[in-house]
């Protein structure tokens, strides 16, 4: 009789003792320290914590994407090979065939300049099959077309020949994940793959995760803030503060009995569907802020392809102290209505009526003495905050074009605002790409609350937020709402955060009006059937129970 000797689990991914510092010009930072953790083939693990907890610095190591400014102790083991100190030559023959990424911000991470078919043909032609050959261009195409599919993207075959720009921020996040799959490989990074997407298409690329982890065996390590996608899809927890690993529990065993204490507060702070209605009362007599009347934009579709309407006849105001929530899929017209009333997209017909001033069609001469009454805070911080200036620069700049007062007053207005979105001191003297995705939001939301507003325009403002630093920026929210009294039309994906801070919701899907209300009438008792939908796919059901 002979005895079987259980074999140890070999890993796809390890990290062993790990610490990263940054050298600034204000000396050394400590993003990492001591970091170790471990992930296996068909299994997820998922790595949370608080915006700049260094839970992206720590997994951003395993693909040799830290700066060179970036000092690194300790060791990475990818399938086997130690790639802690891996030349950039060595890395391209890894990067897509043995590990790949999706980004956080896919307005940054895609090519203006290129069609996203090419994109990923490129992706594809860029590796060598099992053969050592390359791909053909028309094979690559052929399985470009099959990845959209896969990634849920409407129309594969047209839009294989859009451009970034042509795209939603949840298609972008799509053509993101596409790129990231088209080879394969055997780990799969998933920075906050779904922080852009609506809850149905998120529960599609969930589902699409776990199918590549069940058919593949790729070990996939997902970087999230959402706690609800992390009790859908994860097996493992790590929990991240500080730059250290705090805990570490299967997903069971995390959500239902947490021990460190930190843990305990970032599950609190998952914003879930209220279960009794509150009293959400606003005073709407008088001339609304915002008049929306009969909007419609509609886009050319390019050579050989159809135009399309974006926004199909639409109508709405917002009053004085409201917030209205705008929800819908993907693709179903929120932000183009977001840029419409932001004077940002031209409308094909229809009126957008601020203050009193229809400002459809109106110049950029006449728009700038009522631009000091907006304040914008759009889904993609990186592309919105200036590069090449500082984090205080950026929030003192309307200021500064608005003539605000004198140069201490805007210093001391900068530093209240920064504060009030909880950003450490000497944030100021940073810039954008120093900040996690989760800081540079927080700027943008100070920068739309610097001159007291009238109207916000808020498109996803609280996507790349952590859950702790989210109750925080929506209590803050509310707080000034309360004191300054601006409307805001409120665009976002997240039921539970509209449910909490809208006092009406619009329900839209392909550029009209399904249905509006109350969120506790459209969220707890809705009469469309695409709402009822909406609903059944928020990720994280024990959370909203």
């Amino acid at each position: 009789m002979t005895s079987s000797v259980a074999t140890p689990r070999e890993t796809a991914l390890s990290v062993q003792s790990l610490s990263v510092t940054f050298l600034t010009d204000a000396g050394e930072v400590d993003a990492v320290t001591e970091v170790s953790f471990e992930v296996f083939p068909g299994e997820v693990l998922a790595v949370v914590g608080e915006s700049g907890s260094g839970k992206s610095v720590s997994v951003r190591s395993a693909i040799g994407l830290l700066p060179d400014t970036a000092r690194v102790e300790g060791h990475v083991v990818l399938g086997g090979q130690d790639v802690t100190r891996l030349s950039n030559k060595a890395w391209a023959q890894l990067r897509g065939n043995k590990i790949s990424m999706v980004f956080q911000e896919p307005g940054s991470a895609l090519d203006p300049l290129f069609t996203i078919g090419y994109q990923i043909v490129e992706a594809l032609r860029a590796h060598t099959r099992a053969d050592g050959k390359r791909m053909s261009a028309k094979d690559a195409k052929a399985r470009a077309v099959e990845l959209l599919t896969m990634v849920g993207l409407p129309n594969p075959e047209q839009r294989f020949s859009y451009y970034p720009h042509e795209l939603s921020g949840g298609q972008k996040q799509r053509v993101m994940i596409a790129i990231a799959i088209s080879c394969e490989a055997k780990v799969i990074i998933a920075d906050e793959p779904t922080t852009a997407l609506d809850v149905t298409v998120q529960a599609e690329i969930l589902e699409l995760l776990r199918d590549l982890k069940d058919r593949l065996g790729c070990a996939i390590v997902l970087i999230t803030h959402s706690m609800g996608v992390v009790s859908d899809l994860a097996d493992r927890v790590v929990v991240m503060q500080n730059g250290r690993v705090v805990e570490e529990a299967p997903v069971a065993q995390l959500f239902d009995a947490p021990a460190d204490d930190y843990t305990k507060k970032l599950l609190a702070a998952v914003p879930t569907l209220a279960a009794v209605e509150s009293d959400k009362t606003v005073d709407t007599s008088g001339d609304p802020v915002l008049d929306v009347s009969r909007l419609v934009v509609q886009f050319s579709g390019g050579v050989g392809s159809p135009a399309f309407r974006a926004v199909d006849d639409v109508s709405l105001t917002i009053h004085r102290g409201e917030t209205l929530g705008l929800v819908g899929e993907s693709g179903s017209g929120k932000s183009t209505i977001g840029r419409c009333v932001a004077a940002l997209q031209k409308p094909t017909s229809g009126s957008v009526t601020v203050m009193g001033q229809n400002i459809a069609g109106v110049s950029e001469r006449k728009l700038k003495p009522l631009r000091k009454r907006f304040g914008f805070v759009f889904q993609d911080p990186s592309a919105s905050l200036n590069p090449r200036l500082t984090v205080g620069q950026c929030i003192a700049e309307p200021m500064i074009v608005h003539k605000y007062g004198s140069k201490d007053a805007i210093a001391a207005r900068t530093t209240e605002l920064l504060d009030a979105v909880q950003l450490p001191s000497g944030t100021d003297k940073r810039y954008p790409h120093e900040l996690s995705g989760g800081q540079r939001q927080r700027v943008s939301l100070a920068r739309a609350l610097v001159l007291g507003p009238d109207l916000v325009v808020a498109d996803e403002p609280t996507s790349a937020l952590d859950v702790s630093v989210q109750a925080a920026v929506l209590d803050l929210f509310e707080a000034l709402q309360q004191e300054f009294g601006f409307a805001c039309l409120f665009i976002s994906h997240d039921l539970a955060v509209v449910d909490r801070v809208a006092h009406r919701v619009v329900v839209l899907r392909n550029g009209g009006i399904v249905e509006e209300g109350t969120p506790w009438k459209i969220l707890r008792s809705p009469e469309a059937d695409y709402t009822k939908k909406l609903l059944a796919a928020i990720p994280g059901k024990r959370l909203h129970t």
